[in-house]
């Protein structure tokens, strides 16, 4: 049992609502069982310690406290042990990832939410537990969200005794309660409120111009405005300061910008990649005023002492995923209006504060009200197989907060499917569930078991562990200066970064436990004991071999779409497998290798190209080996560069990497190539002959008036039925100079059933006999008829003016004067003969003596000659 706690943290709030909370967990005084429950609370309640304490002494069994982060996990474990009188691993302790300090006496577990939803699946009754506390459950973290859905699941099938607490720093729970509770009854809500001092607001924008974060790149000009703003706070105001900060890079780069305050204050950071020991000082009082540079780790998981003042940048790093280039990273984006206000509150928790923000009013208006949850932007690959591992494929009939993207699932599905993880009905294989044990991301426990067996265990695990981190250990981050891999491992390896390579050293020992099957103990490979399908047949290259080329297997095992080559020999742009261009930083110590394999690069919004954060070079042999599941040789036969292009192309995804002319391509290929440009030329691409020409204006002249089954013949209705009119002519076609060849016309016929073209000359005759005897051909052009464009004297004698199509189209005459310019237009020869041809007879028969111009043109001969000169 713990100690009595009726003194214990008395002064904060939620203090005064643990019986409330007891009772609604317990269901004392409600209709329901109980054994779930909401406590909403804001920071600096105490409902991260005193309610873990509190439940202890209610439940047979231990209390599971999960959190987000791990810095959270050890700074609540340790927070609760000093509340207890005792040592962390005693009555209070942790797990986190590769780190477990638990005793036989440990009533309260403090874990990861990653630990937990691991703990799940390795036994979903989880033995000895009687309580679960979900905490900060508002931030939406992917385990957070797996979590919950997997205890309730637990609760409705195996432990309906396990309480279920899920708390919360915002008071947008209605979703949650919900969730928990039975379908219309939703589960109690308890509200803590804080006893939060004024917090003053001051806006503080920047004075110029700065350009947005994309990517992980944060303008400097904001990094130099965030110290002088820091600079402004040391000066007005009294107390500690608490700097939010997106990532350990800019944190890194404002710590350099302070420099000059160091006389007067210490500057501290705190963020998820430093070591325990540089976490505690930041979250310990000094004997001087302090600068505390953080990530949103503070934001809500923390307490930070002695904060009077914030200063606020207004950015966070949001996970994203580039579904369709198969780039997953960190990005920078804008806060959320409830995350500021979270932020300003550590600034009112002990006295009055101030809280300056480094944007204007205005701005604040615009941000989104809530952070998107995790779910909606993140790569869904881990989820997607967590989900199949407890049997419920895609989540269905389990309870999740948000539905996932059905597109990102999609693309999770593959992506386990092309690991081996899923079978095609969505089921987890056992490789699937092997990789799931390792604990990381799918793609890297699929490297690490693959690659284990070809590079050395020891290798493989220290590969997969730079890449397993919350950010490139060593190299690639925001600040690190390095995108070289093998840079970052040399650095590990020499501890130039004592805490960092702690952590690295303590994540490796652990994925080589788990990769151990893969080769034995000393890290060398196994040869013969491979036996997974994944990695049969690779060529072990052992502890002779370079390491970059094994680093290079590991990352191309992991992600084979971004094995790259460069585009130009000793260039900095590179074409990724799948199909991405890339571009290394200016500088970059990678600049001239002829291959990369890229463990990270992001896409910035309006970029067509992805910035390489992290690779290592490799050589052609070893890009072909790690990305196998890529390579293919396949028969190309398309349209390119205006002709038909015939190949036999090896390729890696995109990437080319031999071709060769094809003698005798398939015929269907060939085909379908010549009907793809085609429809990128357009029909000029054929001949087209006077009769051609005529012949189609004429089947379309029939189609506007008479409507089917006569064909429509305009470009996009012959192009999408080319396959009918050109088809047997396309046998013979092999490039674009034959395609010319064909005769249009000829091929236009195909498209009339056999009544309508023995119809066609009667309904739209291309030529018409007029009263000289001329055959004169039609215009079918135009969209008012057809036109016969005649001289007027060869007309003569005619009233009225013909029509076809059945005598639904009359024929507009273009009367012609003798040297065969337009005098007159009509449909209505009558009407013409009586007032038209008056005036053009006058106008005329000076000009052209020698041709008749009769009184009465309704009687006169109709004639093609002239009147023979007489000879005086």
């Amino acid at each position: 049992m713990l100690p009595d706690r009726a003194v214990i943290g008395a002064d904060l709030p939620v203090r005064h609502v643990l019986p409330a909370l007891t009772a609604a967990l317990t269901g004392a005084g409600r209709s329901d069982p109980g054994g779930v429950a909401v406590l909403v609370a804001p920071p600096g309640t105490g409902k991260t310690t005193l309610v873990p304490l509190a439940l202890a002494d209610e439940v047979t069994g231990r209390v599971v406290v999960a959190q987000p982060r791990r810095i959270a996990v050890r700074a609540a474990a340790r927070r609760m042990a000093w509340l207890v009188g005792g040592e962390v691993g005693d009555a209070v302790g942790y797990t986190i990832r590769g780190e477990r300090r638990v005793g036989p006496s440990t009533r309260v577990e403090v874990v990861t939410t990653g630990v937990l939803v691991r703990r799940l699946q390795r036994d979903p009754e989880l033995p000895g537990t009687g309580a679960v506390i979900l905490d900060e459950c508002h931030e939406r973290h992917l385990d957070a969200d797996l979590a919950l859905a997997f205890l309730l699941d637990v609760r409705a099938a195996l432990r309906p005794d396990l309480l279920l607490l899920a708390t919360s720093a915002t008071a947008d729970t209605p979703r949650l309660a919900g969730v928990l509770g039975a379908p219309g009854l939703p589960a109690p809500v308890v509200g803590a409120d804080a006893a939060l001092f004024d917090v003053e607001v001051v806006w503080a924008p920047p004075p110029g111009p700065i350009t947005p974060a994309h990517g992980l790149r944060v303008d400097p000009r904001l990094l130099d405005h965030v110290a002088a703003t820091v600079g402004r706070a040391l000066r007005e105001t009294s107390g500690d300061v608490l700097v939010f900060l997106p990532g350990a890079g800019e944190i890194a780069a404002v710590a350099g910008r302070l420099a000059g305050h160091r006389d007067t204050v210490d500057v501290l950071t705190l963020h998820g990649r430093q070591s325990g020991g540089t976490q505690d000082a930041a979250l310990r009082p000094g004997p001087r005023r302090r600068v505390v540079l953080a990530t949103a780790v503070a934001e809500s998981s923390l307490t930070v002492p002695g904060v009077r003042v914030v200063v606020d940048a207004g950015l966070a790093r949001s996970p994203r995923m580039d579904h369709a280039r198969g780039l997953g990273s960190l990005a920078t984006v804008r806060v959320s209006r409830s995350s500021a206000g979270q932020r300003a509150g550590r600034a009112g928790r002990e006295a009055a504060g101030r809280v300056y923000r480094c944007w204007s009013a205005a701005e604040h208006d615009r941000l989104p009200a809530q952070a998107e949850p995790e779910i909606a932007v993140a790569d869904l690959t881990g989820f997607a197989l967590d989900l199949a591992v407890w049997g419920h494929p895609g989540g269905v009939g389990l309870e999740l907060l948000s539905d996932p993207p059905t597109g990102a699932m999609d693309a999770a599905g593959a992506s386990l499917r092309a690991l081996g993880a899923l079978d095609d009905t969505g089921r987890v294989t056992r490789r699937g569930r092997s990789i799931a044990a390792v604990g990381v991301h799918p793609r890297l426990a699929s490297a690490l078991l693959d690659g284990a067996p070809v590079v050395g265990v020891r290798r493989a695990a220290e590969i997969v562990a730079i890449l397993s981190g919350d950010g490139p250990a060593g190299g690639g981050g925001p600040g690190s200066g390095s995108d070289d891999l093998l840079a970052a491992w040399r650095r590990l390896r020499s501890d130039a970064d004592r805490a960092a390579s702690a952590r690295w050293r303590d994540e490796a020992r652990r994925l080589r436990s788990v990769a151990e099957p893969a080769g034995p103990a000393g890290g060398e490979p196994s040869g013969g004991d491979i036996t997974d399908d994944h990695a049969a047949g690779r060529r072990p290259l052992g502890g002779g071999v370079a390491d970059d080329l094994a680093a290079g297997l590991v990352v191309g095992l992991a992600f084979p779409e971004r094995l790259a080559r460069a585009r130009v020999p000793g260039g900095t742009t590179y074409l990724m497998a799948g199909g991405t261009a890339a571009e290394l930083t200016a500088g970059s110590a990678l600049t001239g290798a002829g291959w990369l394999a890229v463990a990270v690069a992001d896409r910035g919004a309006g970029r067509t190209s992805a910035r390489v954060r992290l690779a290592v070079a490799l050589d052609a042999a070893t890009a072909r080996e790690a990305g196998g599941v890529l390579l293919g040789t396949v028969d190309e036969v398309a349209w390119s560069g205006g002709d038909v292009v015939a190949r036999r192309v090896e390729r890696l995804g995109a990437i080319v990497l031999a071709e060769r002319p094809l003698a005798r391509p398939d015929p269907a290929l060939l085909e379908a190539a010549v009907l793809d440009g085609l429809r990128r030329e357009g029909l000029a691409a054929l001949r087209w002959t006077r009769d051609a020409v005529g012949l189609r204006e004429r089947l379309a002249f029939c189609h506007r008036i008479l409507g089917d089954p006569w064909p429509d013949v305009d470009d996009a209705a012959l192009l999408g039925s080319a396959p009918d009119w050109l088809g047997p002519d396309l046998a013979g076609v092999r490039r674009r100079a034959d395609l010319e060849r064909l005769d249009a016309g000829h091929a236009l016929r195909r498209l009339l059933p056999w009544p309508q073209a023995a119809r066609l000359d009667a309904l739209a005759p291309e030529r018409l006999e007029v009263p000289s005897g001329s055959r004169v051909r039609l215009d079918y052009s135009g969209p008012d008829g057809p036109v016969l464009a005649v001289k007027v004297a060869e007309v003569f004698g005619w009233e009225r003016v013909p029509a076809v199509a059945d005598g639904r189209a009359p024929v507009v005459l273009h009367l012609l004067s003798p040297a065969g310019r337009p005098v007159a237009v009509t449909s209505d020869l009558a009407s013409f003969w009586r007032t038209g041809y008056p005036q053009v007879r006058a106008e005329l028969r000076g000009r052209y003596p020698r041709h008749p111009w009769p009184d009465d043109p309704t009687t006169a001969p109709p004639t093609r000659r002239v009147t023979p000169r007489t000879r005086s």
